[in-house]
């Protein structure tokens, strides 16, 4: 997309974990599009968990979810349906992406849902009742990291946060957060 400024959705990302005083670490890379792609960048990124993202929404289109798992699991979406009971889940598009957590394919990250703290013209039909249109998912694995990385919302950098700075953020964001055996 043309207005796609990785500059400007990074620095918001960084300010963002700034002027909340969450510290965090910051590796750059080449755009990077898969995890195949990501592991010959971290290989050097070695004390942290790395991060797979996928964001789905339900078969109605009012509800969106955010998975994130260890990046060499792979997730079973027949059985997240189950869990959630929403029927027949599928991945977001681009425009989903845009709207709910202002991130492009390739790069969908828990620090998205800073977007999700503005609902501004948010669809009241697309809110849950803590009034946020995400609720975010992380794998049971995760709460046994020390440190974990995701992309600043955009996917040539990789950002290394503390387990617990990574729940403060969640508790700043104020959605629903559940965790999960993927």
């Amino acid at each position: 997309m043309e207005d796609y400024n990785r500059e400007e959705i990074r620095k918001r990302t960084l300010d963002f974990l700034e002027a909340h005083n969450i510290p965090y670490e910051i590796y750059n890379h080449p755009p990077l599009f898969t995890i195949d792609e990501a592991l010959a960048y971290w290989k050097d990124i070695t004390d942290c968990v790395h991060c797979k993202n996928l964001f789905f929404r339900n078969h109605k289109g009012n509800r969106h979810y955010l998975v994130s798992m260890e990046c060499h699991k792979d997730l079973d979406i027949h059985s997240l349906e189950h869990k959630l009971h929403q029927g027949k889940l599928s991945f977001a598009s681009e425009e989903r992406m845009m709207r709910c957590l202002g991130l492009h394919p390739g790069s969908v990250s828990a620090f998205g849902l800073i977007s999700d703290m503005d609902l501004s013209g948010a669809d009241p039909k697309e809110l849950f009742e803590n009034g946020h249109r995400v609720k975010y998912y992380l794998d049971s694995d995760l709460q046994k990291a020390e440190k974990i990385s995701f992309h600043p919302c955009e996917n040539s950098a990789s950002v290394v946060v503390k387990r617990n700075d990574l729940i403060r953020f969640l508790e700043i964001w104020g959605g629903e957060v559940e965790w999960l055996d993927i």
